[in-house]
């Protein structure tokens, strides 16, 4: 649901000081990931990254009734709905990956921005209790560790806030192959609620909730996540269709509701920010949108958690980073050239490098693998290439400059990538940067031949299950004991 809000502030700036005062906010990050920005592109643009979060708060009466238990009341909210979402640098095309809510892994040490409390790491515990372990920060924290990829912003819904979006768009297509009731059994209690017939029907308010939320009569969490996926995109056509963003009116009732039910990050907690991150969504066509899941595999210890499928994921992750669509309907890109125009490089021999070991992520480090890379540039004429005491865990291999060290800084950089056989799009300008260093990352933990992983455009690994928004024929398998009749 949370997208939408990318898409409805577009009025405020009729009148934002009213509506400025409904928003609330929290700090971006909850501890220290130790993930940077992406570098600008050639034209200065950076990919746009928003974590999607809906909170299973059932701290007011509101929340309690639309929640169904009460055995949470007055526990902190756990993030049960969790989605990546990605605007590429060039805004022409975006993707959204969830994470299913009883995933565990590991979530950093965090700070509770409000009350000062600090959690530590912790091992082997579901994603969606980091919003217990300091707030939507921690949550953010956690997928930059897991991923590496830094996200600018977080969004946040509770049971109430979903609700009063739906009514406010006016509902939302979604399809289902048979009729279902998501209700408890003999053997499973709980369930959404959900009761709709056989094929396309217009959900919204506590019915868009409850096929939100639905589970059971989907099969799992994976499928939840898709059934998301579906209402997401639907949601999306439709406003499209209507061409929302240009109706003032409709969006000035949107905006209400809107800056009424989300939270957010500090740093957007302004109408005319939301505003203009609303128009970074705006221009991405339907049919460069799409959504998947990170894959996941049944967790030894317990059947009913899940764990990453790792090289899967880091497939998923390796898109992101390295802004690749998840789509294949755009144009052909020129790939850059093997020997970008600028001032010669000077000679290796000159060149001070720091060698960095990044090799620590997701495991130990490679033990003396910095030495190994400055072994390998010692070899190919840079002479004054250095080992770094100081490890900096990243997944991909990087080469940076001091950005005010300007062409020549690239043009050295390059030369440096070029003997390590690294990919021109390692290299990175950075303001921080105090002279040419090589991070040697999780993706070259061995051998003296850098081989890069594949990232092509629509090269989703097995079990991302994804969906472009601009297919309208998905529709909902039911697991059988949930299957209704429409009779009774």
């Amino acid at each position: 649901m949370a997208v939408l809000i990318l898409g409805t502030a577009t009025a405020g700036y009729l009148y934002y000081r009213h509506l400025n005062n409904n928003i609330r906010s929290s700090a971006r990050s909850g501890g220290e990931s130790g993930v940077k920005k992406a570098a600008p592109n050639a034209q200065g643009d950076t990919p746009l990254n928003i974590l999607l979060l809906g909170s299973d708060s059932r701290n007011s009466a509101e929340n309690v009734k639309l929640g169904g238990s009460k055995d949470t009341v007055g526990d902190k909210p756990r993030a049960d709905v969790q989605m990546l979402l990605h605007i590429s640098a060039d805004r022409k095309n975006s993707s959204l990956v969830s994470i299913p809510r009883d995933t565990i892994l590991e979530i950093p040490e965090c700070t509770d921005p409000d009350t000062g409390q600090k959690y530590p790491a912790t091992d082997n515990r579901p994603i969606n209790e980091s919003l217990q372990r300091g707030g939507p920060g921690c949550t953010l924290t956690t997928w930059e560790k897991l991923t590496g990829v830094y996200i600018d912003h977080w969004i946040m819904l509770d049971f109430a806030g979903v609700v009063a979006m739906a009514d406010a768009i006016g509902g939302v297509d979604v399809c289902v192959k048979t009729g279902v009731w998501d209700r408890p059994t003999r053997l499973v209690p709980g369930g959404s609620g959900l009761k709709l017939p056989a094929g396309t029907s217009t959900v919204r308010g506590k019915q868009a909730l409850q096929w939100l939320r639905t589970r059971h009569a989907f099969g799992n969490d994976q499928n939840r996540a898709k059934a998301q996926h579906m209402y997401m995109n639907s949601m999306l056509r439709t406003l499209k269709k209507q061409n929302l963003w240009s109706d003032a009116g409709r969006l000035m009732n949107l905006a209400e509701t809107a800056t009424k039910a989300l939270q957010v990050s500090d740093e957007i907690r302004s109408v005319p920010k939301l505003y203009d991150l609303s128009m970074q969504l705006k221009s991405v066509p339907i049919d460069r949108i799409t959504m998947a899941t990170m894959p996941t595999a049944e967790w030894s210890q317990d059947r009913n958690k899940l764990v990453p499928v790792e090289k899967s994921a880091d497939a998923l992750w390796r898109l992101l980073r390295e802004d690749v669509a998840f789509d294949k309907n755009g144009k052909e890109k020129k790939k850059p050239s093997a020997s970008p125009s600028g001032p010669p490089a000077a000679d290796p021999a000159t060149l001070g490098i720091s060698v960095v070991n990044g090799t620590g992520v997701g495991q130990a480090p490679k033990d003396g693998r910095a030495t190994e890379v400055a072994d390998i540039l010692h070899g190919k004429g840079f002479a004054a290439a250095e080992t770094s005491q100081n490890p900096e865990p990243l997944k991909d291999t990087v080469v940076r400059y001091a950005k005010e060290d300007g062409d020549q800084g690239k043009s050295d950089a390059l030369s440096v990538a070029t003997a390590l056989g690294l990919p021109t799009t390692s290299v990175k300008a950075d303001p921080q940067a105090g002279g040419l260093t090589v991070v040697v990352g999780a993706d070259w933990r061995e051998g003296t031949a850098y081989k890069a992983p594949k990232a092509e455009a629509g090269d989703l690994p097995d079990g991302a299950d994804d969906i472009n928004a601009a297919d309208k024929g998905q529709c909902m398998d039911i697991y059988s004991v949930y299957k209704w009749d429409g009779k009774s």
